[in-house]
């Protein structure tokens, strides 16, 4: 008689003691990663599940918060009034341009100090490559109060530096001679000038990084064929280096997007606040309508999964983009 034909029971009798240990070996990865997911479920879903939850409804004071009063539903009423808000237009304006901006200058200038810290040696690339993390170790909030000391209208360096340009230069290029007390962070380009150069100057080494470690990974080989060729530097990583490291440079995109689109720390402190609505983004906007006086913590949320939305289609797209050019 055949095993097909046979009981359950005698099937699991005749079933060797290799087989089990591989079954069990099978769902060993899913043991393993339980505990991973149990702190992802307590640590992100269960925060971002309160914020879409707290998006459907009127909260206008801490005691809803914290369940002594009742939370009103509004359902799509808070999205409605943020989509049908101008403000809000111009708060994503000013995120959808900032993010370009930084991804581009932080992508390129990533790249130059990475080829760059390619053609060194051993030792010096060590050397450079660990004064090049520090930036990106540095805590944003350390780094931008060094910036903003930098920046400051009486004794920072660079209003030091201007006043030390000759009065009739000083006058003819920019049209004053004394730059004490000019306030650096007050006119909106200037402020966005100063807030993509603190935080270019606090990305780029974590790309500059990166794309030395997938240029280890190019061979050689081709690289020097394209040269005996005839092919320029410019050729050569176009042609060779790039697409060979389009993977990497696809996801350093995609995160160089999203942390450039919930810059808050940089723009709060250099804003001192968020009392200039000029120059919001939509981070510090949710956070504004949540806590400034008075609280609006059901519009907040609103506008923070609109953000968590956008970043989802962003990331999205690009991913789509990197398997296609992969299958390709």
């Amino acid at each position: 008689m055949s095993l097909l034909t046979k009981s359950p029971g005698e099937a699991a009798a005749r079933e060797t003691p290799a087989r089990r240990r591989r079954r069990r070996v099978d769902h060993l990865p899913y043991l393993l990663l339980l505990p991973c997911l149990a702190i992802i479920a307590v640590l992100l879903l269960w925060p971002l599940g309160q914020v879409v939850w707290m998006s459907f409804h009127k909260l206008d004071s801490v005691r809803q918060l914290r369940g002594d009063r009742e939370w009103p539903w509004v359902g799509l009423a808070n999205y409605a009034q943020i989509l049908g808000d101008p403000f809000f237009r111009t708060v994503l304006r000013n995120t959808v341009l900032f993010a370009l901006a930084n991804v581009a200058l932080t992508m390129i200038l990533g790249t130059l100090v990475g080829l760059l810290l390619n053609r060194l040696g051993k030792k010096m690339v060590t050397f450079v490559a660990s004064c090049v993390m520090l930036a990106w170790a540095t805590p944003a909030l350390t780094g931008t109060i060094v910036w903003k000391w930098i920046f400051d209208d009486t004794s920072g360096l660079v209003t030091w530096l201007f006043n030390k340009l000759p009065d009739g230069l000083s006058t003819a290029l920019f049209g004053r001679s004394d730059w004490t007390g000019y306030g650096w962070f007050n006119d909106p380009l200037l402020f966005f000038a100063i807030l993509t150069l603190v935080v270019v100057w606090h990305s780029f080494p974590f790309i500059a990084v990166s794309v030395l470690a997938g240029l280890k990974s190019v061979p050689t080989e081709l690289q020097e064929a394209a040269r005996v060729d005839g092919a320029g530097p410019w050729k050569v990583f176009w042609k060779v280096t790039f697409p060979m490291l389009r993977p990497v440079f696809g996801i350093l995109v995609v995160l160089s997007t999203i942390w450039d689109f919930k810059v808050f720390t940089q723009q709060f402190v250099l804003a001192g606040g968020t009392q200039d609505r000029t120059t919001f983004m939509l981070s510090i906007y949710s956070y504004a309508e949540a806590f400034s006086p008075p609280p609006k913590y059901g519009l907040g949320s609103a506008i923070a999964v609109i953000l968590t939305v956008i970043l989802l289609v962003v990331t999205a797209l690009y991913v789509r983009m990197v398997l296609k050019q992969e299958d390709e």
